[in-house]
C-alpha cells in the first residue's frame, strides 16, 4: 500500500505537470529563490534529451526566461535517481544544450543548470558553482539534515525530501503548488500512474537498502577477521574506513573519466591532488 503525499512528488510534477503555462509558477519560484532574483519563463523549449524517457530516471526540462533586468537567460532542470550521476552532470548534460538547442544561443545573455539528485549521493545537500560559462547548482535533498525550515531554499529542500509545503509559506513556487500540486485534485487515471511511480519509487528504494544492509553484514564479518588479530573494534572501524576510501577511488576515476579537471574532483571527493593524478 502506497503512503499518500499531501504533495505530488516534484519528480513527477516536472514530468507530467509543471510544462502546463499554467503551472510555470512553481518552476518559476525554484529558480528565483536559486538565482536570487525574479525569473519569469517565456516558454519550454525542447531538444533531443526532453524528449520521453523509457524510464522515469532522469526528468529534464529547458526554460527560456527573464530576469530581473528583462535579459533572456536559458536555465536547464534536470532531475536524477542514480548514484552515478554526478560527472555527468557537471560536465556532460549542461554541454548537450549547446548540441540539441541552439537556438537558444540567440540574445541569451547567461546559462543555468539546476541538478536534483533523489539519490542518497555523498556531500552536502546543496552545491553552487560555474563551468564552460554554465552557472550550476546541485540540489541533493535527502542529504538536508534540517527541520526549521528558515530560508526560502530549505523550504523547496524540506519539499523535495518530505513533500512537507507549510500552510503560511512565502517561498516563492511553494505558495503555486499547494494551489497547483495536490494529489486530491488529480484525475483517477491520473491517480493511477501516479500510484505506480511511488510503487516504483518504493521498489527501487528495498532494492538499496537490502544492498546497504547486506554490505554492513559483509563489512562486520570482515570487521571480525581483523578484530580476531588487533581487536573487534579496531577491525570494524578500519573496514569502514577502507569502504569510504574505495567510494571515493570510485568516484574520481568516474568524473575524471568524463573530463573532470583535477580542482573539481578534489573538491567532490577530498582526494589530494597527486593521488588523482595517478588514477
Amino acid at each position: 500500500m502506497v503512503v499518500e503525499n499531501k504533495y505530488v512528488r516534484f519528480d513527477w510534477a516536472v514530468k507530467r505537470m509543471l510544462r502546463d503555462k499554467a503551472n510555470f509558477g512553481v518552476l518559476e519560484g525554484l529558480i528565483t529563490v536559486l538565482l536570487k532574483e525574479k525569473v519569469k519563463i517565456v516558454d519550454l523549449l525542447e531538444s533531443k534529451a526532453n524528449q520521453k524517457q523509457k524510464d522515469d530516471e532522469f526528468y529534464r526540462v529547458d526554460i527560456k526566461a527573464t530576469n530581473s533586468k528583462d535579459e533572456i537567460i536559458f536555465v536547464e532542470i534536470a532531475l536524477f535517481d542514480d548514484p552515478f550521476y554526478l560527472s555527468r552532470i557537471l560536465y556532460g548534460t549542461s554541454s548537450s544544450l549547446f548540441d540539441d538547442l541552439p537556438i537558444v544561443r540567440q540574445n541569451v545573455t547567461r546559462y543555468y543548470a539546476i541538478y536534483i539528485l533523489f539519490h542518497d549521493f555523498v556531500g552536502n545537500c546543496y552545491h553552487e558553482g560555474e563551468r564552460n560559462d554554465i552557472h550550476y547548482y546541485v540540489l541533493i535533498p535527502k542529504r538536508y539534515k534540517g527541520s526549521w525550515c528558515i530560508t526560502p531554499l530549505e523550504e523547496w529542500l524540506d519539499y523535495l525530501k518530505n513533500g512537507h509545503i507549510k500552510d503560511d509559506t512565502q517561498t516563492p513556487g511553494l505558495s503555486e503548488a499547494r494551489e497547483k500540486l495536490q494529489v486530491m485534485t488529480m484525475t483517477p487515471s491520473e491517480r493511477v500512474a501516479y500510484d505506480r511511480h511511488l510503487d516504483a519509487i518504493m521498489v527501487q528504494e528495498d532494492v538499496l537498502t537490502t544492498a546497504k544492509i547486506e554490505g554492513r553484514a559483509e563489512g562486520r564479518e570482515e570487521g571480525r577477521e581483523e578484530g580476531r588479530k588487533e581487536g573487534r573494534e579496531e577491525g570494524l572501524a578500519k573496514g569502514r574506513e577502507e569502504g569510504r576510501e574505495e567510494e571515493k577511488y570510485d568516484t574520481a576515476r568516474k568524473m575524471k573519466a568524463d573530463g573532470m579537471t583535477v580542482e573539481l574532483i578534489e573538491k567532490y571527493t577530498g582526494l589530494p591532488v597527486e593521488v588523482i593524478i595517478s588514477l
